[in-house]
């Protein structure tokens, strides 16, 4: 991992080997900005941040699993001695679970399986990187969240949710809504702005590449969000056309 010589925004995307964390990466570093790509496997890392450098971006791999706490106390140190700081957290790794039926048949668990990535990971990795971002002058962090996470959109039976009750998926993305929220609130008297960021259904190996979106359309909101000017917004959740109901 080299340095940042230019004091130019440092970025950690998470689970940014591949799909829409690899875009979002690309698209802030085609941005001017040194993206660090958390990744659980060191080597699809490497590799990612190598196809990156090619496009001229300045992009480094990170081993991060998510889920391991002393690894991401780990990751954490790493970044203080390398650059002192974080400028955006987007919290993108997440699962949607082996589980795939009715409510009544999950288990606890099937529940926690989801679970341990998309909502317990994503608060131990902002909370290791939370006091790298109160240096940045403008923190930034986002999480990748869902549609089908909106208690709106579900209740509302003739939306297009309708049909769709995945209780694993769905309410891990809910309660990482409830996060964004928490965190919001706790830093709104700092500079730093937390939102979720909604991609809509993209293409990527979570939906075997079934979503009627790129990767690239997917990206814009979580990109958007991570270079929100001063008088941005925090504590919403957006997709491309802006708010999303809570």
């Amino acid at each position: 991992m080299t340095g940042n010589p230019e004091g130019g925004p440092i970025a950690l995307v998470t689970g940014a080997n591949k799909g829409l964390g690899r875009e979002i990466a690309r698209q802030l570093g085609a941005r001017g900005v040194s993206v660090l790509l958390g990744a659980r496997d060191a080597r699809r890392g490497e590799l990612a941040a190598e196809a990156l450098a090619t496009e001229g971006i300045d992009a480094h791999p990170l081993p991060l699993d998510v889920t391991d706490p002393a690894g991401v106390a780990d990751a954490a140190a790493t970044i203080d001695g390398r650059y002192g700081r974080l400028d955006i957290l987007v919290n993108n790794a997440g699962v949607n679970g082996t589980f795939h039926g009715p409510p009544s048949a999950a288990t606890a668990e099937q529940l926690r399986e989801v679970y341990e990535t998309n909502v317990f990971g994503v608060l131990t990795v902002t909370n290791a990187m939370l006091p790298l971002l109160r240096r940045s002058p403008a923190g930034r962090i986002v999480n990748m969240s869902s549609a089908v996470g909106s208690l709106t959109l579900n209740a509302d039976l003739s939306g297009g949710f309708g049909d769709y009750n995945l209780v694993t998926y769905q309410s891990s993305k809910t309660a990482l809504n409830a996060l964004t929220l928490a965190y919001a609130r706790e830093l709104r008297d700092t500079p730093i702005k937390v939102n979720a960021a909604n991609p809509g259904f993209t293409a990527t190996d979570m939906n075997n590449h079934r979503g009627h979106q790129t990767v690239e359309q997917g990206a814009v909101t979580a990109v958007r969000l991570a270079l929100l000017p001063p008088d941005g917004p925090t504590g919403t959740s957006q997709d491309e056309s802006g708010p999303v109901p809570w």
